[in-house]
Order: C-alpha cells, then structure tokens, then sequence
C-alpha cells in the first residue's frame, strides 16, 4: 500500500476517525429492521461534518446539519467571543430549522465540537427542541485539545429519557494552531497591520 505524500484535511480525518473507531471499545449498534438513524451535527471548521458524513454514509442515515437562523461571525476570535457569551449567558439560539419527522428515528447520532469547554448553545436548543424520549443518541465529539469538558454531562442532563451511548471523542485541533502560526508569521514578516 501507497500512502499519499499529501493528505487534505479531510483525508487526515477519515484517517484519524477509522483508527479511533478501530480501538473503540463502546457499545455497537446493532442493524435491526426498520430502524430509522439520524446524524445531527454542528460544525464550525468542518471537522465535525467529515465524521458526520461517514457516519450517515455507514449507517445508510438521515444527514442534518444544526444551523442558526443568524450565522456565527466567520472570523475565529469574533466566533469565539459570541460563543462564549452565549454559554455564560446560557442563551438558546434559534434555529434554521429541525429535523422532518424526528419522531421516526429510533438512533441519533449526534456530533458537535466542543466551545469553551461546553456543549455548544446551538446543540442545546436542538436537543431541548426534540423530544428524545425512548432514542438511543450516540453522541460524536471533536475538540481543540482540551477534552470534552462539561458537554457530555450537559446532553445526558437534557435528554433524560433517552439512553445516551458511549461517546466518539476526537483531539481537531487545526485551526487555532493554523491562526497562531500565520499571526506569528505576520508579526516576523512586518507586515502585519
């Protein structure tokens, strides 16, 4: 076997994502006859959506992506910052729209990254929005380094009625490391304005 001298983003993911997967030792889901599975997702950077898409690949599932009805702010910082807010604050954003007939899935996979530290305020309004009683939500994590925080005991303390699996966590940290690179790169070169 031939491994590339270049992998894209994507690639390095798929990579990572099938190792953990390989080592995990949670719970599998069984396939059963008419079982109707959801993959739900929030993503900034797009590491959350390539899971999110092998997921819906592999287990023939509904894909929905979790949107604000106003868009987070493109820039990092000024994201981050929003976030932050948003958790201190504990505000439940609005959202573009639900899932169709959520009542029909009987599994949910459910992935998000982590900010601040904490289940992200658009997870939050999703999961207070659908009722997840009798559901097997699986939830899939990706964070900056820091681990999942408190964001795993926030889903089970939102969905109490739902049986939540063992979680898939995976380190994404990319972006941050990206942005303090080129801003150090700026600095040296002079022309940072």
């Amino acid at each position: 076997m031939t491994i590339p001298s270049v992998l894209t983003r994507r690639d390095a993911v798929n990579t990572l994502f099938l190792a953990a997967l390989a080592g995990s030792t949670g719970k599998a889901l069984p396939a059963s006859p008419g079982n109707q599975t959801l993959v739900a997702y929030l993503s900034r950077s797009g590491n959350t959506r390539v899971i999110a898409g092998f997921l819906s690949r592999e287990q023939d599932a509904d894909l929905f992506e979790i949107r604000t009805r106003e868009p987070y702010p493109e820039d990092y910082d000024r994201h981050v910052d929003l976030a932050r807010r948003q958790r201190d604050a504990e505000i439940a954003p609005a959202l573009e729209d639900l899932p169709a007939s959520f009542a029909g899935y009987d599994v949910v996979f459910l992935g998000f990254p982590i900010w601040g530290g904490a289940l992200p305020a658009p997870v939050r309004t999703f999961l207070s929005a659908n009722d997840f009683s009798g559901k097997r939500l699986v939830p899939f994590v990706t964070h900056g380094g820091y681990g999942p925080g408190s964001a795993l005991e926030t889903v089970a303390e939102l969905v109490p009625a739902a049986t939540v699996l063992d979680p898939f966590v995976l380190e994404c940290d990319q972006e941050r490391a990206i942005i303090e690179r080129v801003s150090s790169w700026l600095e040296v070169s002079g022309v940072k304005s």
